[in-house]
């Protein structure tokens, strides 16, 4: 009937059209509306171009209300929520020989416009989150008026944080975080969202002062701006009215600074979440003055503020908080002693660090066992005495126990073997004594990492096991093990560090069988015989340090070189072919030095990645071959104490010689703790599992200083000392603006110093010294501010010594053994063999020796005049 009455008024083929919109508006005769399943086939297709995968159900029938991730309104059939967080998934690839695999692509982000999502006039959930995609156009949203929960995190949002999310004012919920995101919070009118429980702005890179409007919201449960650029003061004080509901702050990682006082919490009655971590100029403090906060805390993490001093030393306010599960006040240089009233039956702590503070005293007395416990760090601080005995008892769920770097003296108890869930324990740089209880390195199955270096350790290394558990690193470096390791070892051991131990004997070959190596130390013991070629099985061995042993023989030829990335075999005998034993394309950084290599250099062309080579001492011979120049990465190169011959290769100034930081430094990175220990992410415990190995050693003024990577990513030098290298030095040595040392002494160099050494502007060390060079010092080496250490002893230079700048401060040793050099600015001559300067008159300018002559000559004449041809001179000479 509608539709004749319709036909009465309207020609028949606008009514045909409306009709059509009609039909458009209403679900499909399976359920679904055509506009929104049209809009999920374009997100489909966006999935698609961006090579990921999308849910089975998509596409099959008209009922997109049935297709996974989709919830719709039983009635209205309308989508109310779209849950597509996570849907990005890589297609495999099928491989040429059948497998599949995951090709992941080069491009950062998928570009996908937010527009997408408009046809969801109904929508109340929205979450896209973990999709790699690159955000645009924010606006796009405007027309969903009923969002309550929008979740974009761990995407990428191109430009500022966008105005137009305040008009979304139904919305309760907005979770923005890792977004990489800018601009300021000002700017976007938050008083408008007046039904917002919960803001997550977390790891993005908004800047600008805190907008008061924030701490207004009358609805505000969850705040989260942690890991931004705030900066000034948090907008609240004593008068502030803080919302009922408000549970969580978290605004760590900041730039804050101003006063926080927790009195100014006193009436948040629901509040059990404070994160004010790393902003380092806010002043927090905790003191209670007759008030009793209404609020019972579960986190209370302040690391790195400028922490109120008396949080421990006057307890006052840690003793209301009995329902604390998560603690941390490290890095604050807090002072007194251990707060184990923290450690009664009401606490229900979970995660305990108190790291890098001032503490003193011990772990006793500890009077409830804590059976939630499972993360304490008290590392860094000023703890003696002794682990306690029963301390599996005190600790029995513990993951993360971490005792380093204090005063804890005593022996390493066994019952620590009892804790059945331990992955991470450090006692490192103690002062324990005492053997190693054997059960852990065998019994305890959950842990990962085991580090006990820097202690008064001994007893047999790994006390004699051979069936290791430790999952993957054991450090008991710089300790007194002694022995041999023990014959058939076995395990997953991925890192393993012994150095500096009083370690003999040979290498059983069973050390090779541990094929997840990735990093071994065996460095500075004592230990003898040959490398066994059965190392050249370690296929995932990327730092090896054998330095300073007493091995032998011929390093292994590999048929399959060992992809390290760090060798270090310095300090023993070895000889052979030390390019057969690993993989040249690989290796970062090579030290070589103190052994009994022999043969030319021709093979180090193809270290093509090289930063560190240093070759010093051994039995290398033939010329310096243009190809090091190839060697662009190098930052030190040390091929001194050889038997090289010829020139230098001009090119050799063209290599940048930057310092080791500007390229990767070789080291180890893995996950040791798999997925057990995510329930700390948040909590900002960070376990650093990059692993360098330490030693390498380098003579710059004078002196060998052996450092680590520290040291290397300052320095940067060249030391061909000691050689039979002659000719003249190239002048292109003087483009190496970077270098710190340079060493060329004791060699056959020939011809005068190039002036364009002037040119060595971060020149630290300088010595020429025990050459045949000839002519005068340049003058121009004057303009070098930075050297400290200068020596030409023992040439044949000659002319004036130079006086300014820094060679004012250089003594007569510099110049010693140069019989031709004298001081222009005294009475001092020509350098005497033993390096004192003679004293003779300055013969600088052969115009005052012709005017002294000519004066001389008339003066004689004019006497003789005066006296023989004069009366007056007559008489006197007549007198005489």
């Amino acid at each position: 009937a509608f539709l004749l009455q319709m036909g009465r008024f309207l020609p028949w083929g606008c009514l045909l059209l409306v009709l059509c919109v009609v039909h458009s508006m209403l679900p499909s005769s399976s359920g679904c509306f055509m506009e929104e399943r049209a809009a999920l086939m374009d997100i489909s297709s966006w999935f698609m171009s961006a090579h990921s995968e999308v849910p089975t159900s998509w596409g099959h029938g008209d009922d997109c209300c049935s297709w996974k991730k989709i919830t719709c309104d039983n009635i209205t059939r309308r989508i109310l929520r779209l849950d597509l967080s996570y849907l990005y998934q890589e297609i495999p690839t099928r491989n040429s020989d059948g497998s599949m695999s995951i090709k992941f692509t080069e491009v950062a982000c998928w570009n996908l416009n937010l527009t997408i999502f408009s046809s969801f006039r109904e929508l109340q959930l929205l979450d896209f989150s973990a999709n790699f995609a690159c955000l645009q156009n924010f606006d796009g949203l405007q027309g969903l008026s009923k969002l309550k929960y929008l979740n974009l995190s761990d995407n990428s949002f191109i430009g500022n944080i966008p105005e137009s999310l305040s008009n979304l004012v139904s919305l309760e919920a907005i979770n923005l975080k890792e977004n990489n995101m800018s601009g300021a919070l000002q700017n976007i009118g938050l008083e408008n969202l007046q039904n917002l429980r919960e803001l997550h702005l977390g790891s993005n890179r908004l800047n600008g002062s805190l907008p008061a409007s924030l701490f207004a919201l009358p609805c505000l449960e969850y705040l989260d701006l942690s890991e931004n650029l705030f900066e000034g003061h948090i907008p609240i004080n004593s008068s502030w009215n803080c919302s009922s509901l408000l549970q969580t702050i978290r605004l760590s990682g900041n730039k804050l600074s101003g006063k926080f006082d927790f009195f100014w919490l006193r009436n948040c009655a629901e509040l059990k979440q404070i994160d004010l971590s790393r902003n380092t100029d806010l002043v927090v403090l905790a003191k209670m003055h007759g008030w009793a906060p209404k609020f019972k805390l579960r986190t209370l993490m302040l690391s790195s503020c400028n922490l109120d001093k008396s949080m421990i030393t006057e307890p006052h306010f840690l003793r209301t908080q009995h329902h604390l599960q998560f603690l941390d006040l490290s890095n604050n240089n807090l002072p007194g002693s251990m707060p184990n009233f923290l450690f009664t039956n009401e606490a229900a702590l979970v995660y305990l660090d108190l790291s890098n503070n001032f503490l003193v005293g011990s772990l006793y007395p500890i009077w409830q066992n804590q059976t939630n416990l499972q993360l304490v760090n008290v590392s860094l601080n000023h703890i003696e005495g002794q682990l306690p005995a029963n301390i599996s008892s005190m600790f029995p769920e513990l993951w993360i126990l971490d005792v380093s770097h204090n005063n804890i003296s005593g022996v390493v108890p066994s019952s620590l073997c009892n804790i059945g869930s331990i992955g991470l324990m450090d006692l490192s740089n103690n002062k324990f004594t005492g053997e190693v209880p054997s059960c852990l390195f065998t019994d305890c199955s959950a842990l990962n990492v085991l580090k006990l270096s820097n202690n008064n350790l001994g007893g047999v290394i790994l006390n004699g096991v051979s069936n290791l558990s430790v999952a993957a690193e054991i450090y008991l470096d710089n300790n007194k093990f002694e022995g041999a390791l023990p014959r058939n070892l076995s395990g997953n051991v991925q890192i393993m560090d012994l150095h500096d131990n009083h370690m003999s004997g040979a290498l059983d070959i069973s050390l090779w069988n541990l094929t997840s190596l990735a990093a071994l130390s065996l460095a500075r013991n004592s230990l003898t015989g040959d490398i066994h070629p059965e190392i050249c099985e370690l296929t995932s061995l990327q730092m090896l340090d054998l330095s300073d042993n007493y091995f032998l023989g011929l390093i292994p030829h590999c048929s399959s070189t060992l992809p390290l990335r760090f060798l270090n075999i310095s300090g023993n005998s070895l000889s052979g072919s030390p390019n057969a034993f690993f993989n040249s394309s690989f290796i970062t950084a090579l030290d070589l030095s103190r052994n009994q290599f022999a043969g030319n250099l021709d093979w180090i062309r193809y270290l093509s990645e090289i930063s560190l080579l240093l070759l010093g001492r051994n039995k290398f011979e033939g010329q310096i071959s243009s190809n090091l120049c190839r060697l662009q990465y190098l930052s030190i190169i040390d091929i001194s104490h050889n038997k090289l011959s010829g020139y230098v290769p001009r090119c050799i100034g063209g290599i940048p010689f930057v310092e080791a930081y500007t390229f990767y430094w070789p080291s180890i990175n893995h996950n040791s703790f798999g997925g057990n220990f995510g329930v700390f992410d948040d909590m900002g415990f960070l376990y650093n599992s990059d692993y360098e190995l330490q030693g390498f050693t380098f003579t710059t003024k004078g002196n060998p200083y052996t450092y680590g990577q520290n040291f290397f990513m300052s320095m940067s030098g060249i030391d061909l000392s000691a050689n039979m290298l002659s000719g003249e030095i190239p002048m292109e040595m003087g483009n190496l603006s970077h270098i710190k040392s340079l060493n060329l002494s004791n060699n056959f160099f020939t011809g005068s110093i190039p002036a364009t050494f002037a040119n060595l502007s971060e020149i630290e060390s300088l010595d020429l010294s025990e050459n045949r060079l000839s002519g005068s010092v340049p003058w121009q080496l004057t303009r070098l501010s930075s050297l400290e250490v200068f020596s030409v002893a023992y040439n044949n230079l000659s002319g004036c010594l130079p006086a300014s700048g820094q060679f004012s401060t250089f003594d007569m040793d510099s110049y010693k053994g140069n019989n031709n050099l004298r001081s222009c600015t005294s009475s001092s001559g020509p350098m005497a063999p033993n390096g004192v300067a003679r004293s003779v008159a300055d013969d600088s300018d052969p115009i005052l020796y012709v005017v002294g002559a000519i004066s001389f000559v008339l003066a004689f004449w004019a006497t003789v005049a005066f006296v023989f041809c004069h009366a007056f001179g007559r008489r006197v000479v007549l007198k005489l």
